[in-house]
């Protein structure tokens, strides 16, 4: 595709989109009809039904000690770490109160610490939970344990104790490492710290480390871009997730520190991208799904390579589980045909917690039109792929989406046939565009002015 034409879609595709983690997303979950006794009752069934299959937990530890101006995430900024032992034993009363509807001592295939920052917690008090958590259930041989780590917070004790529990995977936080971009993003963190967490992590036998790096970031370059991806290829993670930098203001207030004149425009910003994706895959990392990448030895790759890749609040996953449980703050869970999330501010999660040993305020049940139109913008955003053929009497909006993809097949970016549909190599940077095609909820707010998401660039 020649880059004035490549130019001109960027500009015209720039729009605000979903990054599909979940489908109906999170603004568009019907509130009214949520209540958290059928949640439950929901949980109970699927729990017992699909034990086999297993279950995965996400635990949100939301506390950070610096506000990283960039971040969008849910978090609490504060240096007082007396606020850690009150907060986990709150998670572990969520736990148990999950656990008397569970299966005895459920199977899991998959914990993640996700934050916020984990490690601001100490390396005693993540033990404490842990410790009171892994005796109530049975792991799987091929479980994934990973948390994510700040180097600046992060010492040798918390992954050595993390290691004795199991944990065997990290995602470290990265971002940029030009002085300038830190500067800004009000997050300065030294090449040598950094590398120093990697060889910490190796020594102790972690096998898979994944960095976490964002384009588009105020002031960014590309000679950031190419002094970063020489800084990573130094340290060779097995996963790089190159995230877009989502400008959402109007719900992060931090990020009014810097406005749009320091970003750059849907043309620069992607080809930030595609330098570091073309030095990455010039390093031997294979491009999987939006924004990521891997190594050929890694689990990810092998389960990309396989058509098992799953995505879904975490981001992408080698393990699909039926059932996922979100413990902590803002923590979202979900089953084949239900969503629920727990209250965002700490205070009234741990006040709600104390009260009735739960804290789900909002959520949605699927409707069957809702889970079909699901498995599709999954299939694109892990497959690249999807063939809504055998679906097509179920759901009216799948009469319509071959009009609105036909755009996309004139530009060069989907390979159409009647019913399938293939993205191609010109049409990875629009694969959220693609997969918006399927939105029935989008559909109905097209017209509306609200700036729900942040623009797909």
């Amino acid at each position: 595709m020649k880059n004035k034409n490549l130019t001109a879609l960027l500009e015209k595709y720039d729009v605000p989109t979903p990054r599909y983690t979940s489908y109906p997303t999170v603004p568009f979950w019907n509130e009214a009809t949520f209540d958290p006794q059928a949640w439950k009752a929901n949980v109970q069934k699927h729990a017992h039904e699909l034990a086999h299959e297993g279950i995965s937990l996400y635990i949100h530890l939301p506390f950070c000690e610096q506000l990283c101006t960039y971040c969008g995430c849910n978090k609490r900024i504060t240096k007082n770490h007396q606020v850690e032992l009150p907060y986990l034993k709150s998670v572990l009363h969520e736990w148990h109160t999950y656990l008397a509807i569970l299966p005895s001592k459920p199977w899991v295939k998959e914990i993640h610490l996700g934050g916020g920052t984990p490690t601001f917690f100490s390396p005693e008090n993540l033990h404490f939970l842990l410790a009171n958590l892994l005796p109530t259930i049975q792991l799987a041989s091929d479980a994934e344990l990973s948390v994510e780590v700040h180097p600046n917070v992060t010492t040798y004790e918390h992954l050595a104790i993390l290691r004795k529990l199991g944990f065997h995977r990290l995602s470290v936080g990265i971002q940029d490492f030009d002085p300038a971009v830190q500067y800004i993003i009000n997050r300065i963190q030294s090449f040598e710290k950094t590398k120093q967490i990697f060889e910490w992590a190796r020594a102790l036998g972690y096998v898979s480390i994944n960095a976490d790096l964002v384009f588009g970031l105020p002031l960014q370059t590309s000679e950031s871009i190419r002094f970063t991806i020489e800084k990573i290829q130094l340290l060779r993670p097995e996963r790089i997730a190159f995230y877009s930098y989502a400008h959402v203001p109007w719900k992060s207030a931090s990020q009014r520190r810097y406005n749009e004149n320091d970003l750059p425009k849907a043309a620069e910003k992607r080809a930030l991208y595609e330098l570091g994706r073309d030095l990455l895959l010039q390093q031997g990392y294979h491009e999987l799904g939006l924004d990521h990448f891997a190594l050929a030895h890694d689990r990810l790759f092998q389960a990309a390579q396989a058509g098992k890749m799953h995505r879904n609040f975490m981001g992408y996953t080698t393990q699909r589980t039926p059932l996922l449980i979100g413990l902590g703050a803002s923590s979202i869970s979900q089953t084949p045909d239900a969503f629920a999330q727990n209250e965002k501010t700490v205070e009234t999660y741990q006040e709600q917690i104390a009260q009735k040993g739960e804290a789900t305020c909002k959520g949605h049940f699927l409707s069957k039109e809702d889970k079909i139109l699901q498995k599709h913008i999954l299939n694109i955003m892990c497959q690249a792929y999807t063939d809504w053929k055998a679906d097509l009497a179920e759901v009216p909006l799948l009469q319509k989406v071959h009009i609105r993809l036909r755009q996309f097949a004139t530009h060069g970016l989907i390979e159409l046939r009647d019913t399938s549909l293939q993205v191609t190599e010109a049409g990875k940077p629009f694969l959220r565009n693609i997969a918006s095609v399927f939105d029935a909820y989008l559909f109905a707010k097209e017209n509306s002015n609200l700036p729900l998401f942040s623009k797909t660039i």
